[in-house]
């Protein structure tokens, strides 16, 4: 019942995405933020809001045109509701800008697919993916993600392997540039802070250990299945399948490495996991366990609220 309407593509499913994004920005503001009502404020967590439901509606954009799913929004469904189940992620918007020009450069990755138009769009992934990591460096990792691609898609020209570092490149220029500007030297702009840290205390909460356990469990045993079932998925959409795996790898080191752990690290962890985890609800036979599976992700923001 459950997943019969949301497997399927509804205006609605887009609304129920739009109020949990809303609530998961209230939650952040008032348990999460020492929030002071001001117009710069107020503004700052309108964007982040905008940024993230742009960020929601882009993950669907990657599916569909990619044809990672068939047709409806489990995904975004998902990523609303990791959202919800971690709205620490909504505090830090430089976070939320990098993850959102990430999906972007993943949305260029995908589309090398066509065989249209490869050194542009090396170039703009090797730009975007410069440009998310002066938001937040680790994700400049993310950066293996276009020669990930590059191999899966057999490219052998050493051409297109050189482009991706030409757009960063690029975003090297702009942020020294803006840097001389504005801060009257040539690195704070570029924001370089190689920093490991593995202290991971703060996650010794209920809400942290409950999720990490979920998302572990789930994303495991989701994870088996979509690499078992590479075979069957068409030969020219296979490589994006292993894109989107590598991506949720990264996405785990990233989360692994991050100096800072408040719970944002995780939002980059969201786009890939929701893919990966929704192929497998609709390789799911028993319909029991496919309703349980499904409602089980969906509810348990709303009981971690209760706790």
């Amino acid at each position: 019942m459950i997943t019969s309407i949301f497997t399927k593509s509804k205006p609605i499913n887009f609304l129920v995405v739009f109020s949990w994004c809303l609530l998961a920005l209230f939650i952040a503001i008032n348990k999460h933020s020492d929030f002071n009502f001001n117009t710069v404020s107020a503004f700052k967590f309108f964007a982040v809001f905008l940024c993230c439901f742009l960020s929601v509606l882009l993950v669907d954009f990657i599916v569909s045109k990619n044809s990672l799913s068939i047709k409806g929004n489990t995904e975004i469904l998902l990523f609303s509701s990791f959202l919800l189940t971690i709205p620490q992620v909504l505090t830090d918007w430089e976070i939320v800008l990098s993850n959102f020009f990430v999906l972007l450069a993943l949305r260029r990755i995908l589309s090398l697919r066509t065989q249209k138009e490869h050194v542009k769009k090396l170039f703009d992934a090797g730009f975007l993916i410069g440009l998310a990591s002066v938001f937040y460096f680790w994700s400049i990792l993310f950066f293996l993600l276009i020669f990930s691609a590059l191999l899966f898609y057999a490219e052998s020209e050493i051409k297109k392997w050189l482009i991706p570092f030409l757009g960063l490149t690029a975003t090297v220029i702009i942020a020294v540039g803006f840097s001389l500007l504005y801060n009257n030297d040539f690195f704070t702009t570029l924001n370089i802070n190689p920093i490991v840290g593995y202290n991971f205390t703060a996650y010794n909460s209920v809400q942290f250990i409950t999720v990490i356990t979920v998302l572990l469990s789930f994303g495991l045993w989701s994870s088996l299945f979509y690499l078992k079932d590479l075979k069957k998925k068409a030969k020219t959409y296979r490589p994006s399948y292993k894109v989107v795996f590598v991506a949720c790898i990264i996405a785990t080191i990233v989360l692994i490495i991050a100096n800072k752990k408040d719970g944002s690290e995780f939002l980059f962890l969201f786009a890939p996991l929701s893919i990966i985890i929704s192929n497998y609800i609709e390789t799911i036979e028993e319909k029991w366990f496919k309703e349980v599976f499904f409602l089980a992700l969906l509810v348990l923001p709303f009981v971690l609220l209760m706790l």
